[in-house]
């Protein structure tokens, strides 16, 4: 019998002072049994760090680990056209080729121990590709997964290149570092 997916409800109030966005998300994560608790809380602070672009609500999760050709969060139009495609992890050089012909716009977030080797042997070939690679810090992402629990309730303040994410008893900060940016 294969194993379940554990589910965890999520609700964000978030405030992205860099685009000048507050809301107060709602979400249910299904943290898949061959993931990561700290995967699946850098999913949920990217689908914070993109809330700002979601203006109809249409921004999901995906099957992710299970459905090997989408990504993790994808934002489709009304029109079904594939606006955002963002990737969490290390992918691999073809999969984000084939991403950005599909979407707009293209994001990949790195965050374990490997990503600064991943990075140094995959860095030539992303630059010729009109993709977003940005890169977490691990020891933070294991704080920030230290306050998981089945049902949260946290405070998401996101200013400059850093998280403060504030649950009942506890706070952490999350920084990123922008690795390669497709200006547009």
């Amino acid at each position: 019998m294969a194993l379940k997916p554990t589910i965890y409800k999520f609700k964000l109030s978030v405030s992205d002072l860099n685009h000048d966005y507050f809301d107060t998300l709602n979400l249910t994560v299904a943290l898949h049994p061959s993931e990561t608790k700290e995967r699946m809380m850098v999913r949920v602070l990217v689908f914070c760090l993109h809330a700002y672009q979601d203006h109809e609500n249409l921004m999901t999760f995906t099957k992710g680990l299970s459905a090997i050709d989408e990504p993790d969060i994808w934002l489709r139009g009304l029109d079904d056209q594939l606006h955002l495609w963002i990737d969490v992890g290390e992918p691999s050089f073809e999969r984000i080729k084939k991403s950005c012909r599909l979407s707009k716009q293209t994001y990949v977030y790195s965050f374990n121990s490997k990503s600064n080797a991943w990075w140094k042997q995959s860095q030539t070939q992303f630059s010729s590709l009109p993709v977003n690679v940005l890169s977490f810090d691990w020891q933070e992402i294991q704080g920030l997964s230290g306050l998981l629990v089945r049902k949260m309730d946290f405070s998401v303040t996101l200013s400059g290149e850093s998280a403060f994410i504030a649950a009942e008893n506890e706070q952490v900060e999350v920084n990123w570092q922008a690795l390669q940016l497709n200006e547009e």
